[in-house]
């Protein structure tokens, strides 16, 4: 099953803790899901200042600079992985340098009934 590991820290706190973690090491623990197979993709994101929102209402497009909400953790990055269950993505999840610091959601991919 595919399962989304959404990273969310504090830009504040992310890379200036003492327990931030630092490029090497999560490219390496992304090396270490990836010899394993269960690695889709993973991916860190620039700033939340850099986002944009898009919204489609009636026919018209809006277009808003920064994130959808104001929170105090921001989307930081993700991990899309291949789990036996959830328990399995909880494991994957618990590695990720950047839960020391913040937050990773883990949410099950939803199939198309197509």
């Amino acid at each position: 099953m595919k399962y989304l590991c959404l990273i969310y820290s504090n830009e504040q706190v992310l890379h200036t803790s003492p327990d931030s973690p630092q490029d090497p090491e999560c490219f390496a623990y992304a090396q270490s899901i990836q010899a394993s197979g269960r690695m889709l993709a993973a991916e860190p994101l620039e700033s939340v200042t850099t986002a944009t929102t898009v919204r489609m209402r009636n026919g018209k497009l809006s277009i808003t600079d920064g994130p959808f909400a104001e929170t105090k953790e921001q989307l930081a990055g993700f991990y899309l992985i291949e789990a036996k269950d959830l328990n399995d993505a909880i494991q994957v999840a618990g590695g990720i340098p950047a839960a020391r610091v913040g937050s990773v959601e883990v949410r099950p991919v939803r199939e198309l009934n197509l």
